[in-house]
C-alpha cells in the first residue's frame, strides 16, 4: 500500500482521463469531491503529459464508441503512455467499467471483458462481495462484506485462462465478486457470466484496480444508495 508522493505540492489530487465517449467522468468527479472537498483534474486522452496526481482514474463510458473492442482504441491514446509510466512508478490507477476494459486492453491488468451472457446492455443495482479488504482501494470495507452498487455495461463478462484465474485467486488479487444479498454466490447472481463471478481485480502490487460496477454512483442517497461512499472514503484515507 505504498504510494509515491513528491514533496512541496498539494496532497490528495486525482487526475481523471477523458476519452471521446466517456460519460461517467462527472459522476467520478462528484464522488471524489464529496470524499476530499477538492475538484479533481480532468486530462484529455490526446495529451502527452499528466499533471502530478496521487491517483489516476479511467472512468466509465464508451471510449471511441467501443469500436473494434471496448477500450481497444483508447488503450493506444497518447496519454496512456504516461499512465503506464506513472503506474510503473507506483501511482495508483483506478479503472471503472470502460476504464477496466481499457486497462485490460492496455495490458495493465490480465484477462478481457466479453459481452454479457444475455448479449444485452444491463443497467441495474447488483450486490458485490468484498474479497480482499487489505488494499488502498478496498480498505473502507471488511472482507466478506456485501455492498450494493449499480452496473451499466454490455461487455462486462470477465474472462481469463485457467492459470491466470488460479493465480488471481491464490494471490488475493480478486477484489469483488457478484453475489446475492447475503454474499452467496450463484449463477443467477452472476448476471453477466464472469468467470468465477469476478467483478474486479488488482494487479500484482495491488496498486491498479479494475472493476465493472460503479461505486461512484452509490455515494448519495438521492441516487438510491450510499455503499460506494466507503470505497472513496477508504481510498482517500489510505492515500493521505
Amino acid at each position: 500500500m505504498t504510494v509515491l508522493r513528491q514533496r512541496n505540492r498539494p496532497a490528495m489530487q486525482a487526475a481523471i482521463i477523458i476519452f471521446p465517449g466517456s460519460n461517467r467522468e462527472h459522476d467520478v468527479c462528484l464522488a471524489w469531491k464529496l470524499a476530499t472537498g477538492r475538484e479533481p483534474l480532468c486530462v484529455w486522452h490526446g495529451d502527452a503529459s499528466l499533471p502530478e496526481a496521487d491517483l489516476i482514474i479511467l472512468p466509465g463510458g464508451f471510449a471511441h464508441g467501443d469500436y473494434l473492442r471496448c477500450g481497444a482504441i483508447a488503450a493506444h491514446s497518447p496519454i496512456m503512455r504516461e499512465v503506464r509510466a506513472r503506474a510503473a512508478r507506483g501511482t495508483p490507477v483506478l479503472g471503472i467499467c470502460n476504464g477496466f476494459q481499457i486497462l485490460t486492453e492496455a495490458g495493465m491488468l490480465p484477462g478481457a471483458l466479453l459481452p454479457n451472457r444475455s448479449l444485452a446492455f444491463t443497467c441495474k443495482d447488483i450486490y458485490l462481495r468484498v474479497e480482499n479488504s487489505q488494499t488502498i482501494f478496498t480498505c473502507g470495507y471488511a472482507a466478506g462484506q456485501t455492498i450494493s452498487v449499480p452496473v451499466a455495461h454490455h461487455d462486462g463478462g470477465y474472462t481469463a485462462d485457467p492459470a491466470t484465474l488460479d493465480r488471481l485467486e491464490d494471490q488475493g488479487l480478486v477484489a469483488f465478486r457478484y453475489c446475492g444479498p447475503s454474499g452467496a454466490l450463484s449463477e443467477d447472481n452472476n448476471f453477466n457470466g464472469s468467470a468465477r463471478a469476478i467483478a474486479g481485480i488488482f494487479n500484482d502490487s495491488r496498486t491498479i484496480l479494475g472493476l465493472m460496477p460503479h461505486p461512484e454512483d452509490a455515494t448519495d442517497p438521492l441516487l438510491g444508495g450510499t455503499d460506494g461512499r466507503a470505497f472513496f472514503d477508504g481510498l482517500v484515507s489510505a492515500l493521505q
